[in-house]
């Protein structure tokens, strides 16, 4: 087996890492579901630019405290991990901070969690400002439940008088400190971006401009049809998350009438909640629109779902 690596972080270099993809079915999820999902896992994968050199999905019928499942499962997919030479172990479900730690411990590379591969995602994809303060807020909130296992190993060995602290322990609570006041920090930076989008919107009603917002799932085509109606000349990609910022376009109908297209953040399942909350200002695009338009990839096995 490899080395223990200090980082769960996966760093894009010239040579893509080799990724084991591991995803989970319980008895509430359907074969069909589970499949689904490891074809969206392996989507998301490519979009990290992964090498996946192995996938499987595991049906676990009790929760595992230790690794999410049986201690025998979790030895064999570690085994066949060395096997495959991997760089890092994926699940396509979110594992608690234990959970993780366990599995890096059992595999002595780095695993990470759905979770965590869509903020990655986002976080080589963020252009302006304001998707970077969104990024950066969602990754302190991943991060501060995940703090206490950095330092569980000095919390156990601290000794002293009763009553004292221990290094680790002091630690802890000074890096605790240091992110909530960032997230605090970021958030009121958030609330004025919010502001000037209100601003701006509130100038767009008094110009009496209709708003359509395309809204559906990402890499359904939101930002190739804003392109083909406007020549807008947004980004568009075959890789999921390819737009991350709202981006409106005047476009003139046939009849005269004159509206604003709206493009907007793509959906996808299980997206995680910090990542709901930090691009709450983006997503207000949809609330605040005349018409929504759902754009749909008939070409999509799931198109209908």
């Amino acid at each position: 087996m490899k080395e223990q690596q200090t980082s769960s972080t996966i760093d894009n270099e010239e040579k893509p890492p080799r990724a084991f993809l591991i995803g989970i079915r319980d008895n509430k999820m359907s074969k069909d579901e589970a499949e689904s999902l490891s074809k969206e896992l392996l989507s998301l994968a490519r979009t990290l630019e992964l090498d996946t050199v192995g996938q499987e999905i595991v049906h676990v019928r009790e929760n595992n405290a230790q690794y999410g499942m049986g201690s025998g499962k979790a030895a064999e997919l570690a085994e066949k991990a060395a096997e495959l030479n991997t760089d890092c172990m994926v699940f396509d479900r979110e594992i608690t901070p234990s959970q993780q730690r366990n599995w890096e411990k059992l595999c002595n590379i780095p695993v990470i969690d759905r979770h965590e591969l869509i903020l990655q995602i986002f976080a080589g994809r963020a252009k302006t400002r304001e998707a970077a303060l969104q990024i950066n807020l969602a990754e302190l909130y991943y991060s501060l439940p995940r703090l206490q296992h950095k330092y569980i190993d000095l919390n156990r060995q601290r000794g002293g008088r009763y009553g004292t602290k221990g290094s680790g322990e002091t630690k802890l609570e000074t890096d605790r400190r240091k992110i909530e006041e960032k997230i605090h920090k970021l958030e009121e930076e958030l609330e004025e971006v919010k502001r000037q989008r209100d601003t701006r919107r509130k100038q767009r009603e008094k110009a009496g401009l209709p708003v359509c917002a395309f809204a559906g799932y990402t890499n359904a085509g939101k930002s190739s049809l804003l392109n083909a109606l406007t020549g807008a000349g947004v980004l568009a990609e075959d890789k999921l998350f390819a737009t991350l910022d709202s981006t409106s376009r005047r476009l003139e109908l046939p009849g005269g009438l004159v509206c604003l297209l709206v493009d907007t953040v793509g959906f996808i399942r299980r997206l995680p909640h910090s990542l709901v909350s930090a691009f709450r200002s983006t997503l207000e695009e949809l609330t605040s629109a005349d018409i929504l338009i759902h754009v749909i990839d008939g070409s999509d096995p799931d198109a209908e779902a």
